[in-house]
C-alpha cells in the first residue's frame, strides 16, 4: 500500500522543491498525505473537468504541472473557479499535487521531454542556475576516510553530471589539544596531539546540506568535527531554464515544418522568418520563455521554440535565428507523459492514467 506522501516524496526527489521559482507553489495543495493511493491521474492543468474525470476513473490523487493555488485564499465558498475545483476535490477526497517550475528546472524535466519529442540530441541546460551548489571540507583520520566518504556519497554528495562518488583529498598533519573535559578519539586530555589526516572535499546540492551534515557527524569518529561549508557560485549544469541541442540531421525549412507539426501534433504556430540555411541547433523552453532569447542566440541556436511571445519580442530574433511560439499548452502538454514515466517506474501497486481532458483554454479558428 502506497501513501500519497510517498508519491509526493518520489516526485520531489526527481524535481526538488528548492529549485522552484519564488513565486511558485509546487506542493501537495489539497488532500491527506497519509491517505492510501488508489489510482493517479496525471495532467497539465487541474481544472474542474479534470477533477470530475478523476472521480469517474476512481483516482484519488491528481498530479498536475500547473498549481491550482497560486495566490492565498481568503475564503472557500465556490465563488471562483479555483474555489470550485478545491471544493469538488475535497468533496470526493481527491488530493492535488503540483510539480511546476522545479520540474522545469531539472535537466531531466519538462524541457528534456520536449527535446525527446522533437528528436533533439546532445542536450544541455540553456541557462544553468548559480547558487545551488555548496562544498564541504573536513578532516578525517586516514583509517576512517573511506567510511566518512561512503556516508557523504550516500547522503547525496559528490554527484557531478555523469560521475558519482566524486571527491578530493590531500594528506597532512592535524594538531590539537583536548581540554580536561574532552573525550578524544585520538590522544589524551590536556596533551597536545599531532596525527596524520586526510582533508576531503565534496560538492553537493545546497538544499541537501542538512542531510549531508547529519551523515558527516554520524560517520566521523571525532568528538568535535572540524569542517567548512562554502556556498558556491558555480553554474549548476543540471539545473536551470531551457535546453539546447541538435537535430539528428539538419533540416531545411519545409522539412523542419513538417517535423515540428508531426512531432508535436500541431497544425499552426507563430514564428519569425526562417534562417537561410539548414536547421541543426534548436533551443527550447516549455511555457513562457522570452527571457531566454539572448541565451538561445549565444548558444548558436538556429531556432528557439517556446511559448507566450509578445509582438515586440519577435523582433529580438534579429535575423540571427528563428523564434517559434507553439503555444503554452502545446509546449508543455507532454509533461503528462513525464509524470507517467516517473510514477510507473517507481510504483507498481497502483494504476497511473493520462488525463484525456483537453485543458487548453486557447482555441484557433
Amino acid at each position: 500500500m502506497t501513501k500519497i506522501k510517498e508519491v509526493v516524496q518520489e516526485l520531489e526527489r526527481y524535481a526538488p522543491p528548492a529549485y522552484q521559482e519564488s513565486y511558485d507553489n509546487a506542493l501537495l495543495q489539497v488532500g491527506d498525505p497519509e491517505a492510501t493511493v488508489t489510482r493517479v491521474l496525471v495532467t497539465l492543468d487541474c481544472t474542474l473537468e479534470v477533477v470530475l474525470e478523476a472521480v469517474d476513473r476512481g483516482c484519488n490523487l491528481i498530479v498536475a504541472h500547473h498549481p491550482v493555488i497560486f495566490k492565498p485564499l481568503k475564503s472557500l465558498t465556490g465563488k471562483t473557479p479555483v474555489e470550485r475545483i478545491l471544493l469538488k476535490a475535497l468533496e470526493h477526497k481527491i488530493a492535488i499535487f503540483a510539480c511546476h517550475t522545479n520540474l522545469d528546472h531539472v535537466h531531466n524535466g519538462v524541457n528534456a521531454k520536449l527535446c525527446e519529442k522533437l528528436g533533439i540530441i546532445n542536450t544541455k541546460v540553456l541557462a544553468p542556475k548559480t547558487g545551488t551548489l555548496a562544498k564541504l571540507e573536513t578532516y578525517v583520520p586516514l583509517e576512517d576516510t573511506e567510511k566518512v566518504l561512503a556516508a557523504l556519497h550516500k547522503a547525496g554528495a559528490g554527484q557531478i553530471g555523469d560521475y558519482s562518488d566524486c571527491s578530493f583529498r590531500i594528506t597532512g598533519t592535524g594538531r590539537f589539544t583536548p581540554n580536561l573535559q574532552a573525550n578524544p578519539h585520538i590522544g589524551e586530555p590536556g596533551k597536545t596531539e599531532e596525527t596524520i589526516e586526510n582533508r576531503i572535499e565534496v560538492v553537493f546540492p545546497a538544499y541537501k546540506q542538512t542531510q549531508i551534515m547529519r551523515a558527516l557527524l554520524q560517520a566521523h569518529p571525532y568528538e568535535e568535527v572540524a569542517h567548512y561549508l562554502v556556498a558556491l557560485q558555480n553554474e549548476n549544469q543540471e539545473v536551470g531554464a531551457g535546453m539546447v541541442g541538435d537535430l539528428e540531421e539538419p533540416l531545411y525549412t519545409d522539412a523542419f515544418l513538417y517535423h515540428l507539426k508531426e512531432r508535436l501534433k500541431i497544425n499552426t504556430f507563430r514564428h519569425t522568418a526562417w534562417p537561410q540555411k539548414p536547421i541543426k541547433r534548436v533551443a527550447v523552453c516549455g511555457g513562457a520563455g522570452s527571457f531566454l532569447i539572448r541565451q538561445a542566440k549565444a548558444a548558436g541556436a538556429d531556432v528557439f521554440l517556446t511559448a507566450d511571445l509578445k509582438y515586440h519580442e519577435f523582433f529580438e530574433a534579429n535575423a540571427q535565428m528563428a523564434l517559434v511560439d507553439v503555444g503554452h499548452y502545446e509546449s508543455e502538454v507532454y509533461t503528462k507523459e513525464l509524470f507517467y514515466d516517473i510514477l510507473t517506474k517507481s510504483f507498481a501497486n497502483f494504476a497511473v492514467d493520462l488525463s484525456y481532458t483537453n485543458t487548453n483554454p486557447v482555441r484557433h479558428s
